[in-house]
């Protein structure tokens, strides 16, 4: 059977891994199209070496640079360009790795064309879980979660019943400043942030971990991969990512999966699902001590957390809002415009002032990130 991916933020930390996993497994895996943005050294060397059937480049100026080094492969542009392109023929499995809202219509657009989507872009579901689960279920579409905490899940729940599941427990590292007073963590540097103990991703990605709206965002998109209240998920702090997350039964069953902290891992389980292959991440040597070691968070130190779970519960247009304006929050943070300690309080006064939509349409969910953007834009300027 084909297995011909196209990777959305192939150049990326998501996407790297994902081109590597796929050298490693051969045929009849292969990467037929790929998208970027501005990284276009990295992009140029990934078509020389994959030889994709079609890229998509969102930025303009990068496209005219990609252009003439693209080979035989069809250049798509711009956002429009992106959702044009996950509707070939040629193409079986769609992963979304690109990081926030800007991956969302491609996820849309890829449903629609009935592909098989491997999720790495868990804000799809925070902004529109509400659009995106019912249209995958009419269309038949599997969602594979990228995801280690929620790849774990899906392992876990193939133990028992949907119905039989107590709670899932999502773990999280607690980032570079598990341990740091909470003084100390509002006036963190960049660089400080960007340190984080176990697992080396993008900036974005890794400034969400250090507050932990990384955590809250995976709490809202469990709730909609998993069909679950937010009252059925706990977080736990987990330093070591060795558990990557749990699923406790209604007998008192917890199901666990535990692989040293590599996302190739889940990446692999995506593409190869239902089946297993052979893994290029490194295995846990169970014959060397270590321990494991579990604690509450802190919610009070972590102010994203509680604003997660309130969201998740508020559902409607709120999950746009919090994600649009936490994106714009870690930008000012990370361009030097605000303390470490404002990224919660921007996104918590900017959900504060939004009127909530129960219902909302596509419209409505883009109209709402819109406003969100910049209204935390103007709180930041204030």
């Amino acid at each position: 059977m084909s297995k011909r991916i196209a990777i959305l933020g192939s150049t990326g930390s998501i996407g790297c891994n994902a081109l590597a996993v796929i050298e490693h497994l051969g045929a009849p895996y292969q990467a037929v199209a790929l998208s970027g943005n501005r990284n276009t050294a990295r992009l140029v060397e990934q078509i020389r070496q994959h030889r994709p059937s079609a890229v998509a480049v969102r930025d303009d100026e990068a496209a005219g640079a990609i252009a003439p080094l693209a080979g035989g492969a069809v250049l798509y542009r711009g956002a429009d360009g992106l959702v044009e392109m996950v509707q070939r023929d040629d193409i079986d499995i769609v992963l979304a790795a690109i990081v926030g809202a800007a991956g969302l219509p491609a996820v849309m657009s890829a449903i629609q064309a009935k592909k098989t989507i491997a999720l790495a872009n868990k804000e799809a579901l925070v902004v529109a879980g509400s659009l995106v689960i019912p249209e995958a279920k009419k269309r038949g579409v599997e969602l594979l979660p990228v995801d280690s905490e929620h790849s774990a899940i899906f392992q876990a729940m193939q133990a028992g019943r949907r119905e039989d599941v107590k709670r899932v427990i999502l773990t999280a590292s607690g980032g570079p400043f598990r341990d740091w007073p909470v003084q100390r963590m509002q006036q963190a540097t960049v660089d400080e942030a960007l340190a984080h103990p176990t697992w080396n991703m993008g900036g974005k990605i890794t400034i969400d971990s250090a507050t932990m709206f990384n955590k809250g965002l995976e709490l809202i998109e469990a709730c909609w991969l998993f069909g679950l209240p937010p009252s059925k998920i706990e977080i736990v702090i987990h330093p070591e990512s060795v558990v990557h997350s749990m699923v406790e039964f209604v007998d008192g069953s917890v199901l666990a999966q535990l692989s040293p902290p590599d996302m190739r891992t889940p990446i692999q389980y995506a593409l190869t699902w239902p089946h297993r292959r052979n893994g290029i991440s490194r295995m846990l040597d169970l014959t060397k001590a270590f321990s494991l070691n579990f604690e509450p968070p802190n919610f009070d130190k972590f102010p994203a957390l509680r604003l997660a779970y309130d969201v998740a519960c508020m559902g409607g247009t709120a999950g746009a809002v919090m994600n649009a304006a936490n994106e714009i929050a870690v930008s000012a943070f990370l361009e030097g415009n605000i303390a470490f300690g404002r990224i919660s309080a921007v996104v918590a006064d900017t959900i504060s002032q939004h009127q909530l939509q129960e219902h909302p349409s596509m419209d409505d969910l883009l109209e709402a990130d819109r406003w969100a953007r910049n209204q935390a834009n103007l709180i930041i300027s204030q």
